[in-house]
């Protein structure tokens, strides 16, 4: 399987390192770290000392930097994995097994790394496909025909672009699946804010993007209610 994992990163020293060892233990497949331009810490630096091939992107924004990542790649099959997310430790077999099915794209269920039970409520409809499914959480793997079909991620979007890649992949008669094996999710949102506030503005903000609010303010709506560092 010809495939390429591509990591878009934003000040994420704290988390490259594990991830990559991580991918590493299970894989020889090409690691893209796709790094923003506004990087002030040293993400690149330690994901070149743990293998990984780094990228300094033109433009910050997670769907310019996955799509600029693609483009630097002739793989057949695209990986997108968030920094603080660990893929299940079967996702290369999981996911040539989909592609076999002839699935064009795909996502994993998760659980937070916590023994919180509210998080555990929430991960728990992570396993159910539907309207919510398909965030950068469940990381997604996407054949690259369907990608540029799709004409990639958005780039104006701020927010949301994994949602909506799916959501016109959906549109499009792409065949999706869920794989009901989690990722594993780090709580750092949840331990900055409540339980209840996050999901409320997840909630909010989801209402929003698919009532066709811009995505700036959509972004502002998230950074002001929202403690994300």
């Amino acid at each position: 399987m010809n495939i390429t994992i591509i990591i878009p990163t934003y000040n994420e020293a704290a988390q490259i390192e594990r991830l990559i060892h991580h991918l590493r233990q299970y894989t020889q497949a090409q690691i893209l770290v796709a790094n923003s331009p506004s990087t002030t810490d040293n993400t690149a630096g330690l994901a070149l000392t743990t293998g990984a091939e780094i990228l300094n992107c033109p433009r910050a924004g997670r769907a310019p930097q996955m799509n600029y990542a693609a483009e630097q790649t002739t793989a057949d099959i695209l990986y997108f994995v968030h920094a603080d997310t660990l893929p299940p430790a079967s996702f290369m077999a999981d996911i040539e097994q989909a592609l076999k099915r002839g699935n064009d794209l795909g996502y994993f269920s998760y659980q937070f790394e916590s023994e919180k039970l509210l998080l555990k409520f929430n991960s728990f409809f992570t396993r159910y496909d539907g309207l919510f499914a398909g965030g950068g959480d469940q990381t997604l793997f996407i054949r690259r025909t369907a990608f540029e079909q799709l004409g990639g991620f958005h780039d104006e979007l701020r927010l949301m672009e994994d949602f909506d890649l799916v959501k016109r992949a959906r549109r499009a008669g792409l065949k999706h699946c869920l794989i009901p094996k989690n990722a594993l999710v780090s709580a750092r949102k949840y331990d900055n804010n409540s339980w209840m506030r996050v999901n409320l503005v997840n909630l909010w903000v989801f209402l929003l993007f698919h009532c066709g609010v811009s995505s700036d303010r959509l972004c502002q709506t998230y950074r002001k209610l929202l403690q994300t560092d």
